[in-house]
C-alpha cells in the first residue's frame, strides 16, 4: 500500500507539474481520448446505431465503405473501432501512470508506452495504406485517428529515449 504523502506528491505532480516530459504525457492523454471519441462514433456506425458517417465533399472519401469493410470486422469478430477504443485507453493509462520523473524510477512505463506508440503507429500506417490500395477510398475519421497516433509516437520519443539512456 502506498503512503498518503507519496500519493499526494503524485497527484500534485500530475495536476500541476510543469516538466516538459509531463506536458508531453498530458498531450498523449489528450490525443488518446480524442482518438477514442472519434472511434466511438465509428463504433456506433459499425454496430448499427448510426446508419452513416459524414464525409467531406472530396473525391475518394467514403467513411461508410472504409469503416464498413469486411476488414473492419475481421479481428476477433469485433468491430475494429471498439478494439481501437480499448487500445487508446491503455495508451492513456500508460501516459498518466507515475510521477514526472518516472523515466528514472519506473523505466518500464515510458518504455512500454513508447513500444505501444511504435506498434500503434505501424498499425495506423498499415491501415491507412490499405484504405488507399485495397479500397481506393479514405475515411476522414480514420485519418484523424492515424494523425493523432503519429502525434503520440512523436510525443513519446523523448521520455523513452531518456529511459533507455538511464540504463
Amino acid at each position: 500500500m502506498q503512503r498518503e504523502d507519496d500519493l499526494e506528491e503524485l497527484r500534485r505532480q500530475l495536476r500541476h507539474g510543469t516538466d516538459g516530459l509531463l506536458r508531453r504525457r498530458r498531450a498523449i492523454v489528450g490525443l488518446s481520448v480524442f482518438s477514442s471519441v472519434v472511434l466511438g462514433g465509428i463504433g456506433l456506425f459499425q454496430i448499427g446505431l448510426l446508419k452513416t458517417l459524414p464525409d467531406p465533399p472530396l473525391p475518394r472519401f467514403n467513411a461508410d465503405d472504409v469503416n464498413g469493410s469486411l476488414q473492419a470486422y475481421s479481428l476477433l469478430q469485433t468491430p475494429d473501432a471498439l478494439l481501437g477504443m480499448a487500445s487508446y485507453s491503455v495508451t492513456a493509462c500508460l501516459a498518466g501512470m507515475g510521477k514526472q520523473d518516472r523515466w528514472k524510477t519506473a523505466r518500464w512505463v515510458p518504455l512500454a508506452m513508447g513500444a505501444k506508440a511504435i506498434c500503434d503507429a505501424a498499425m495506423a500506417g498499415k491501415l491507412s495504406v490499405a484504405q488507399c490500395t485495397k479500397l481506393g477510398k479514405f475515411s476522414l475519421w480514420s485519418l484523424l485517428v492515424a494523425g493523432a497516433t503519429f502525434g503520440t509516437l512523436v510525443l513519446s520519443i523523448p521520455e523513452m529515449k531518456r529511459a533507455v539512456q538511464r540504463a
